[in-house]
C-alpha cells in the first residue's frame, strides 16, 4: 500500500504576523513530501510514527466527540490500518518549518475524511475557510496551537494568500525564471526547532504594550508590503521591505533567531548580499532569504548549504 504524494511548503511571508491579522503567502514546496504507507518490514521510523498514528487517532476520536459536526473520519479504518502497522513515510524534516505534520494531517484528511471537501471542486471562500478550520484543530495535536494553512498547503498543493484571518484564496504566483538572478533560499540552522515554545514566548511578548505597537506599525506593515510586492512582481519594492523586515525581526524576535545566526543575519543587512527572516515559527530548522543576486549570496555565505526555493 502507497497513498498519494502530499508536498512540504514554505509560508513566505506572514510568521506570527498572520496571527495578528498581517498578510500571509504560503507556497508548496515539492523537493520534500511524505505518503501513507504499509510495508512487510517497517524500519525503526516506520515503527515509531506508527505508534504517533495511534495517538494522532485517539486524539481524532476525541475531536468529533467535541466539535461534532466539524469533521467526521472513518475511524475503523484508520485503527485497522494502523493496527496493520501504517506509517507516514515522509522526507520531509521535522522541526523545520517546513510543513512535516501538516503533510501527514492532509494525508489522513485525505484517505480517511467523510464527504471531505476535494480539490476538484470549486473551493469558494466559505469552502476554504472550513477546511482551514479542520486542518487547525487537526494539527493543534501535534502544537498545541495551529492555523490550519500548513495542511491546507499540502492538501491543495497551490500558493495560498491570507489576506487575514477569514480572508484567504487560492493565488498565483510570478512564474519562475531558473536564469534570473534573484533567488528565495532556504538556510539549514543544523538545529531543531520546536514550534510550541516559540509560540509561547510570542503570546508572551503579546502582552507588551511596545512589543505590540512595534507588530502593527512595522512588523505587520513591512508583511504586508512584501506579499503584495511579490504578488505583483515588483522585485524592487520587494527587496526594500524585505530588509525593513529582516531588521524588525533581528530587533524584536532574538529568542526565535538561533544565536549564532545573529551574526550573519546582521551581515546581510549592512552588505545588502542577501535578508535573512524566519521560516515558520524559528528556533532552529530552516532559515529563509532573500538575495537580489544568488551567486553573491553564496560567496558571501560560502560556509553553509543554500537551498533555492524559487528563483527570479
Amino acid at each position: 500500500m502507497k497513498g498519494p504524494l502530499f508536498y512540504s511548503k514554505i509560508l513566505l511571508f506572514g510568521e506570527y504576523g498572520i496571527i495578528r491579522d498581517s498578510k500571509g503567502l504560503s507556497i508548496p514546496y515539492n523537493f520534500y513530501n511524505g505518503a501513507l504507507k504499509k510495508e512487510e518490514n517497517p524500519s525503526a521510523e516506520a515503527i515509531a510514527s506508527n505508534a504517533s498514528l495511534k495517538r494522532f487517532a485517539d486524539y481524532l476520536e476525541k475531536l468529533e466527540e467535541y466539535k461534532t459536526n466539524l469533521v467526521f473520519f472513518d475511524l475503523v479504518s484508520l485503527k485497522n490500518d494502523i493496527a496493520t502497522g501504517m506509517y507516514f513515510d515522509s522526507s520531509i524534516p521535522q522541526g523545520y518549518g517546513v510543513g512535516s505534520s501538516g503533510a501527514l494531517v492532509a494525508a489522513i484528511y485525505d484517505k480517511y475524511a467523510q464527504n471531505k471537501i476535494t480539490i476538484l471542486e470549486n473551493l469558494t471562500r466559505e469552502k476554504l475557510l472550513q477546511l482551514k478550520n479542520i486542518f487547525s484543530q487537526m494539527e493543534s495535536f501535534f502544537h498545541g496551537k495551529s492555523s490550519g494553512l500548513d495542511p491546507l498547503n499540502s492538501y491543495l498543493s497551490i500558493p495560498i494568500l491570507i489576506n487575514s484571518k477569514d480572508h484567504i484564496e487560492a493565488t498565483g504566483i510570478p512564474n519562475q525564471s531558473f536564469d534570473g538572478k534573484g533567488a528565495v533560499f532556504l538556510l539549514d540552522s543544523g538545529i531543531i526547532g520546536e514550534t510550541a515554545p516559540m509560540i509561547n514566548i510570542f503570546m508572551e511578548n503579546l502582552k507588551d504594550k511596545g512589543f505590540r505597537a512595534m507588530l502593527k506599525n512595522q512588523f505587520v506593515k513591512y508583511t504586508d508590503a512584501c506579499v503584495e510586492n511579490f504578488l505583483g512582481g515588483d522585485m524592487k519594492s520587494l527587496f526594500m521591505n524585505t530588509k525593513k523586515l529582516s531588521r524588525v525581526v533581528l530587533n524584536n524576535f532574538k529568542p526565535m533567531i538561533p544565536e549564532q545566526f545573529h551574526e550573519i543575519w546582521q551581515k546581510g543587512i549592512e552588505t545588502n548580499d542577501y535578508y535573512l527572516k524566519l521560516c515558520g515559527s524559528g528556533g532552529g530548522g530552516y532559515i529563509l532569504g532573500f538575495t537580489e543576486d544568488l551567486e553573491r549570496a553564496k560567496a558571501s555565505l560560502k560556509d553553509y548549504k543554500l537551498e533555492v526555493v524559487y528563483q527570479f
